[in-house]
């Protein structure tokens, strides 16, 4: 209990050391690899943005992991998602990796068996529906359960079709 609220100068430096070094190296890493690395595109950029952040926490505050090792250890999450990112680049890679956007909403119809598919409930999608400001379910040309999990609604736009590209890889059942 005694160490709960110990404190040292010595401490104190490290720590402070360790987050200037550590935070240097992610603003470097970034640099050199892109914004893609924080971009919330596939589950496998958000495991990147949840692995900075545990590498850093762990490096920041834990005596055990040395800023060298932290350093050493981002480097090698984004080496890794420079990695995934061109081998995405192989259509049976990508399949392997991402999942696929699905269809939730075909203009006002709700795909039922696309809302258990996803998890997605009633609910969740009136709330989706409510942020996009849509105010009539015939504002609707069509919801996407994104590959990231968020839910992207398309509204109708009098009565211009939709364009085809833009559904290219949705399920729709």
């Amino acid at each position: 209990m005694d160490k709960l609220f110990e404190l040292t100068w010595t401490s104190l430096g490290l720590i402070a050391f360790s987050a200037v070094g550590i935070y240097l190296s992610v603003i470097i890493m970034t640099r050199i690899c892109g914004k893609r690395t924080f971009s919330k595109m596939s589950s496998f950029d958000f495991s990147m943005t949840v692995a900075v952040g545990s590498i850093i926490a762990t490096t920041v505050l834990s005596q055990s992991v040395s800023m060298v090792q932290g350093i050493v250890g981002l480097v090698a999450v984004y080496l890794l998602q420079i990695g995934a990112a061109f081998a995405r680049r192989n259509r049976t890679i990508r399949n392997l990796m991402d999942n696929s956007p699905l269809l939730l909403m075909d203009g006002e119809t709700i795909i039922e068996d696309n809302l258990r598919k996803s998890r997605v409930t009633r609910g969740d999608l009136r709330s989706k529906l409510r942020e996009a400001n849509v105010t009539q379910l015939s504002q609707i040309k069509a919801v996407v359960f994104e590959t990231t999990g968020d839910i992207s609604v398309l509204h109708k736009d009098h009565d211009n079709p939709l364009n085809l590209w833009l559904m290219k890889d949705v399920q729709r059942n």
